[in-house]
């Protein structure tokens, strides 16, 4: 028993070290955003902009309250900047879609509040259910939930 304790702990004080140094990253980020919180909303875009910026292709689907933040004319939420940077939710957004970042907003957001694609921001489109379950179920894809 005292051998087996030991293969295993000789076993992971060689690998886990290794695995915490050189995380293996996905090479597809789906990043899903509903939380009206407007703190919440910014630091789903602080990660993903990370993301982003390591290399990783970005898709950001913003549903329900979140969808907020990708319209032209936005609730002060959206737009104000929040500290400690004075960075806002859709200021950061602009930055992923200028960066080659995807954004949608989910089917049934613009026909829920009475509007259509042109109360959207340039750069965010419209998702369309299969091509997100898609996204969603890609195997390489890894899916960040606000």
């Amino acid at each position: 028993m005292f051998r087996t304790l030991a293969a295993i702990a000789t076993v992971a004080a060689t690998a886990l070290p290794a695995l915490a140094e050189s995380p293996v990253p996905a090479d597809r980020l789906v990043t899903v955003v509903t939380a009206a919180d407007p703190q919440t909303q910014l630091m789903s875009m602080v990660l993903t902009t990370q993301a982003v910026a390591k290399g990783t292709a970005v898709h950001v689907l913003l549903c329900g309250p979140a969808g907020d933040i990708a319209l032209k004319d936005a609730p002060e939420s959206a737009t104000a900047g929040q500290p400690p940077r004075d960075m806002s939710p859709q200021g950061l957004l602009g930055g992923i879609i200028a960066m080659g970042g995807r954004v949608e907003v989910c089917a049934i957001y613009l026909p829920g509040k009475g509007m259509g694609p042109e109360a959207l921001i340039e750069g965010v489109g419209v998702a369309q259910p299969p091509a997100m379950a898609d996204a969603l179920l890609d195997r390489d894809a890894a899916v960040w939930s606000f």
